[in-house]
């Protein structure tokens, strides 16, 4: 499960133009469920909240959408890995992701353009942050 990711997107707007809302991650059976809500979608700001359900376990990322390193935060409390979420346009993101100060994958996030399909592509040279390493394709819906 790659937490990397995600994010592609400028200004708030309608459900139909904003990524504001609540994702489900398509899985395999033997993985447990993700869910995203991104409750702040604007120029400057994002609040990202991961809920997993086996184990429980919330993150939460709050980035300015520029580039630089944002905490990820499990149940409150920093985890050492931060994501560097960049917007490149209104429907794309690229993110660079690091475990204490150290790089160890990227993310591609790409909004399909009705905003109810995110896709991101991740590319781990090392595992880290519940984060396999390899290159992973995510499909996440919209709720």
């Amino acid at each position: 499960m790659a937490f990397a990711s995600l994010l592609a997107i400028a200004s708030p707007a309608f459900a139909d133009d904003s990524p504001i809302g609540t994702w489900v991650k398509k899985g395999e059976a033997v993985k447990p469920q993700i869910t995203l809500t991104i409750e702040a979608w604007g120029s400057g700001k994002a609040k990202l909240t991961y809920h997993l359900k086996e184990p429980p376990i919330v993150l939460t990322i709050v980035s300015m959408l520029d580039g630089n390193d944002a905490p990820v935060l499990v149940s409150g409390k920093p985890s050492g890995e931060t994501m560097a979420i960049k917007l490149i346009d209104k429907r794309h993101s690229s993110t660079i992701v690091k475990m204490n100060g150290k790089p160890f994958g990227t993310s591609k996030g790409s909004f399909s353009e009705d905003f109810k399909t995110l896709i991101v592509e991740n590319d781990f040279t090392e595992s880290g942050g519940g984060n396999r390493a390899g290159k992973s394709t995510e499909i996440w819906i919209r709720k």
